[in-house]
């Protein structure tokens, strides 16, 4: 029986700790919340999602470079960025059930459960009208989907237009009129509607009278804006170029929660391109597609991806779209691709006084580049892998499994070293295996348990390949060979197994899909 969204994500959560991917941290101390440690599997599949970005963004791209910039920036920084000022969330609190809300996120799922209802009716009109159904007439013609679909819009355009015009009453008042309720209590007793900073504030200072006001930083991304410059002038750089960047940002999110999806200390993989004004629409689109593709590369279906247009424009894009992913809660974001014209870098000439222009020789003037971002999470991304890999599996004699289809070079392990028993030389044997692949593959070494318990445990790690080591290996030094997603087992030499786990599950077998 299908397990509902809830049950499905209840699953993903109890995985990922009892396999050693994800841990509440502090969790002796009865947990800090919104905040996760990933264990020895998790940091393994993590550091690969990491590699596979770099490797693809840094490492395919000739004209993309990378950088490492300070968690702790000048506090002027964050007011040229518009952070001081206008890094905030919306949020409501329902009094009945005392639980605070993300108004904007309210509406947005409001407006998509409208959308929904949309599909549903164009779902069951092809069900009845057979091959002749034509889905897109009926989307514009028929009443029913019409008037959800001009509702949802309807909403979104109102909440686009109170948050312009900086109304908080009005976006209280759209909540009230779409009689949303809380998803707690059921009621529709709201408070007002008020603005929150998301960042945390620090100091730096040997003593506190002295001490300096920091933030921890709230992104990446301005740490490359403002290594601009730098960058572009001891690189040697052309516009087109890029800077790409791996690290963490801190975000004092007072609404956190569905586990690692939203948390308040969390990683992102972001790139910076910059080109010449005018051309950055052409190169929105080309991230827009690129980002989608390597996305694709992982092997998972494509409908568990869309695009999604903003309705309402960060205050520095011109342009702007998420890649959301199907979750087991649902369509969400998983990366942004936006054009940010030339705002980061216009603002920080002000603020520094430094001007961050480029030569054009072609016109024997200076510009502010424009910018195109992609910006992932990291940790939303290793979320959508590891939800999308979980099955149960049922098996022909009966019985089920636990399987994890991780693609096979973001596997925390591509192969496991078993002996078949603890004794005449197996473990030996084994061991001499291992130490000849563990140079150049993340492998295991496993002699617990009878062997198909030990098949079933780096199943549900998502081990691609389990090499038994038998007695017959003594002999001839064949060992088995058994794919973790099809069961199948072969014989071959140890020889071999180089040349079938790089085939298998190397990264480089991986990046040739993007």
């Amino acid at each position: 029986m299908a397990l509902s969204p809830e049950e499905s994500f209840k699953r993903v959560v109890s995985h990922a700790k009892e396999y050693g991917f994800v841990f509440q941290s502090s969790e002796i101390y009865d947990g800090l919340a919104a905040v996760y440690d990933y264990g020895q599997n998790g940091v393994l599949l993590k550091n690969n999602i990491k590699n596979f970005w770099w490797r693809a963004m840094v490492q395919l791209n000739d004209n993309v470079v990378g950088l490492d910039s300070a968690i702790f920036m000048h506090p002027t920084v964050w007011k040229a960025s518009g952070h001081v000022d206008a890094f905030n969330d919306p949020l409501i609190d329902n009094k009945d059930s005392k639980k605070r809300y993300r108004a904007d996120v309210l509406l947005e799922e409001h407006a998509e459960k409208l959308r929904q209802k949309a599909e549903k009716e164009i779902e069951k009109a092809a069900i009845r009208f057979g091959d002749s159904f034509d889905a897109d007439l009926y989307r514009t013609t028929n009443p029913r989907v019409v008037g959800y679909l001009e509702s949802a819009d309807l909403v979104m355009a109102r909440y686009v237009a109170a948050m312009e015009a900086e109304d908080l009453d009005a976006v209280r008042q759209i909540i009230l009129d779409e009689k949303i309720t809380c998803p707690v209590s059921g009621s529709s007793q709201w408070t007002e509607v008020r603005q929150f900073n998301l960042m945390f504030a620090t100091k730096m200072g040997s003593v506190a009278e002295g001490a300096s006001d920091l933030y921890l930083r709230p992104e990446t991304a301005q740490g490359i804006f403002v290594n601009f410059l730098n960058v572009y002038k001891t690189g040697r750089m052309k516009i087109p170029f890029g800077i790409a960047q791996i690290g963490k940002a801190f975000r004092n999110e007072i609404v956190a929660r569905q586990f690692i999806f939203r948390m308040r200390e969390f990683e992102q993989m972001e790139m910076q391109f910059f080109v010449k004004p005018g051309s950055e629409m052409e190169w929105y689109e080309h991230w827009k597609q690129a980002r989608l593709r390597w996305h694709l590369a992982l092997g998972f279906n494509a409908s568990h991806y869309r695009y999604h247009d903003h309705d309402k424009l960060a205050h520095y894009a011109n342009a702007a779209a998420d890649i959301e992913f199907e979750f087991p809660f649902g369509f969400k974001e998983i990366e942004g691709i936006h054009s940010r014209t030339d705002f980061d870098l216009s603002r920080h000439s002000e603020f520094s006084g430094k001007k961050q222009q480029v030569f054009d020789p072609e016109t024997n003037e200076n510009f502010t580049p424009y910018v195109v971002e992609t910006s992932i999470g990291l940790d939303r991304m290793f979320l959508s892998v590891l939800s999308q890999s979980l099955e149960e599996e049922a098996l022909a004699d009966g019985s089920s499994r636990t399987v994890l289809r991780l693609p096979h070079a973001l596997a925390p392990t591509q192969a496991a070293i078993l002996p078949l028993m603890k004794k005449d030389g197996l473990p030996e044997l084994a061991q001499s295996i291992h130490g000849d692949l563990k140079f150049d593959f993340q492998v295991a070494f496993d002699e617990k348990d009878a062997i198909g318990k030990r098949y079933r445990r780096q199943d549900a790690i998502g081990t691609p390949l389990c090499i038994t080591i038998d007695h017959q290996s003594l002999e001839d030094g064949t060992v088995t060979i058994r794919d973790r997603d099809s069961m199948e087992q072969k014989r071959v030499h140890r020889d071999e197994l180089h040349l079938i786990i790089r085939e298998i599950a190397s990264m480089e077998s991986l990046l040739r899909k993007v």
